[in-house]
């Protein structure tokens, strides 16, 4: 399993840790994901994603899954996501 966003992509990072004496070593800074269950009022059902925090709060501020989807780049979700995304789109228009 990959540690990376499936809603917004945010990945792995590269940086330093700088002791007392200023010595840098080669560390990695990783993204905060959480296993959630994120419901989509247009669909009626639920779905499994594992997304950052900072995601999370996007997706509470946007309005929910919906609202979050129709405005999320397509290079930025994963291939669940896109599929989520493109089922919601299907919908609404119908709708």
């Amino acid at each position: 399993m990959s540690r990376k966003c499936e809603l917004t992509g945010k990945g792995p990072m590269t940086g330093n840790n700088v002791s007392h004496a200023h010595n840098k070593t080669r560390r990695r800074f990783l993204p905060n994901l959480q296993d959630v269950t994120l419901q989509s009022e247009t669909l009626g059902r639920s779905f499994k994603f594992r997304v950052s925090s900072a995601a999370l709060r996007t997706v509470d501020h946007r309005g929910g899954l919906d609202a979050f989807m129709a405005r999320a780049k397509e290079a930025d979700l994963s291939a669940d996501a896109l599929k989520v995304k493109k089922e919601i789109a299907k919908a609404a228009a119908s709708a």
